[in-house]
């Protein structure tokens, strides 16, 4: 029986003393070859997503050098304890998340999923305090556009705000520029978790099935660094978007 025959039909290599795992893939040499590959595509995926999301935050460093005086007071109207709350859920479900790939790496199939689900549920708790914060800025009418109120910068102590001097009409327009890149920067970071937990769900269902707990983890660890880059960014955006600058206002 030809040696090729021998390999499709018991997945075990004679001549090479190799068992090879169903997912190994026929263009790869061998599975090493396959992790190191799918390895190389996430890091080269990642380096993209850091020029994007560094765009974002050079944009947003020039705006708020710009129209500091803007800046300032639109930035205390985000609420830093639903903002720290978030960057603990997600510190948390990164935790989780490291602690899966560990459990497929010792081929540990009831952790791997537990930790998976585990991580899902924090990332829509993430999610879930995101949109309520979002409401709120609806409430007060901080959606850039046409409904934009710009009120409570203009005359503050109407609002109750006592300890924020106003801004002239002009520099007040200009907050808009601040929830602009606010609702842009954390829209397309939830945008990132989004398809994160959609991932989660489906590598769940097949960790249910015992493919990442046979030596094929390479999914587990290449979307481990996807989720740990969505918390890095994080990270980032809590400070410059909810800390500097900070005074108690309301």
């Amino acid at each position: 029986m030809p040696r090729e025959t021998i390999v499709h039909e018991t997945g075990y290599d004679m001549e090479h003393e190799h068992v090879f795992i169903p997912q190994h893939r026929h263009h790869f040499e061998t599975e090493e070859q396959q992790r190191e590959a799918g390895s190389f595509g996430m890091w080269l995926f990642l380096l993209t997503e850091i020029m994007f999301f560094g765009g974002l935050f050079f944009a947003y460093l020039l705006y708020r050098n710009w129209y500091y005086d803007a800046f300032v007071p639109a930035s205390n109207f985000l609420s830093v304890p639903l903002g720290g709350a978030n960057t603990a859920i997600l510190i948390t479900s990164g935790f989780f998340m490291a602690l899966g790939v560990w459990a497929a790496e010792v081929r540990k199939k009831n952790l791997l999923v537990i930790f998976l689900i585990l991580t899902t549920l924090f990332g829509l708790a993430f999610i879930g305090i995101k949109g309520v914060e979002w409401h709120d800025e609806w409430a007060h009418h901080h959606i850039p556009g046409a409904g934009y109120d710009i009120s409570e910068f203009v005359n503050p102590k109407a609002h109750g705000i006592n300890d924020e001097k106003p801004l002239n009409v002009d520099m007040a327009q200009r907050t808009q520029i601040f929830f602009f890149l606010y609702f842009g920067m954390t829209g397309m970071h939830a945008l990132h978790m989004i398809i994160g937990i959609g991932l989660l769900i489906w590598l769940i269902a097949r960790a249910q099935r015992g493919d990442f707990t046979e030596g094929y983890v390479a999914p587990i660890e290449n979307f481990g660094l996807y989720w740990h880059f969505v918390d890095i960014v994080w990270l980032f955006l809590f400070p410059l978007l909810y800390l500097i600058n900070r005074h108690p206002l309301h």
